[in-house]
């Protein structure tokens, strides 16, 4: 199991905590019904998972994650909305520890642009799907992000952020390998689509700068490119400057692309 490139520093959290089943689940939420059993992986703080419990109750939600740290805020927010739907676990998602056909739906959100065997990792979510169920993927990809304007800094933070993740074993253009990965896994039956999100009014600049500009200086990303020697201190600080300068402008404006796909078992 690939260790988490981003980490779960309070900048990595925030953009997390941002995540809802409507602005991150979207190409899903058709496909679930009440009395569904769905397993959330990679369930991070929470906040996907209980939009995805609130519309399958009174079915069940397993949510898992490689860190139980970061379990202690998924248990907070199924409480603060009110779910008795929902129990948390840590898994690998190389090696589940559930039977065959366990669940309806299998879902990951931004999980596979980080692991080490992203075809092993659909294998087992097929396998614990149950014969018809669905199992559903969302990834960025990394270089189907833009912003406008492109300030001095903005334009390394990319290229030293593909070798960090890519040092780590990860795969940050994961959107566009999505279907085929699903389909090396045995999926013959593979939906594939895109979505995006979209960063352009002051409180959304502020806070999405603070969120990558922030992990880019001070989280494991940016231990990770200093100990790997993709990136200095001094350079880190002049990416940081970056993002904040590009998140005063104001015409600032900055597009994730996103693949998803939907399989059926």
């Amino acid at each position: 199991m690939t260790a988490y490139t981003h980490g779960h520093h309070k900048s990595v959290l925030s953009s997390h905590q941002w995540r809802t089943a409507e602005n991150s689940a979207a190409y899903l939420i058709g496909h679930l019904r009440p009395g569904q059993s769905v397993l959330d992986v990679g369930c991070g703080p929470g906040t996907i998972t209980a939009g995805l419990a609130q519309r399958v109750a009174p079915g069940r939600v397993t949510a898992v994650d490689a860190a139980e740290v970061v379990l202690a805020e998924a248990r907070k927010s199924a409480a603060a909305h009110g779910l008795g739907n929902v129990d948390f676990a840590v898994a690998d998602v190389h090696a589940l520890d559930y039977d065959d056909g366990t669940f309806d739906v299998v879902h990951a959100h931004q999980v596979l642009q980080h692991v080490a065997d992203p075809v092993q990792a659909l294998r087992e979510m097929r396998r614990v799907t149950r014969p018809g169920g669905i199992v559903a993927a969302r990834d960025a990809d990394f270089g189907g992000m833009v912003w406008y304007p492109d300030p001095p800094g903005m334009d390394s933070w990319l290229p030293v952020y593909y070798k960090v993740a890519r040092g780590n074993g990860g795969e940050p253009d994961a959107g566009r390998r999505l279907a085929s990965w699903a389909r090396e896994a045995g999926f013959a039956d593979v939906t594939a689509s895109a979505s995006s999100w979209c960063y352009s009014t002051p409180e959304e600049r502020e806070w999405w700068s603070e969120s990558w500009g922030g992990r880019m200086l001070d989280s494991p990303v940016a231990d990770r490119a200093v100990a790997g020697g993709q990136a200095t201190r001094e350079e880190l600080r002049r990416i940081y400057d970056g993002w904040k300068t590009w998140a005063a402008a104001d015409d600032g404006w900055y597009a994730v692309l996103h693949g998803e796909i939907i399989c059926r078992a």
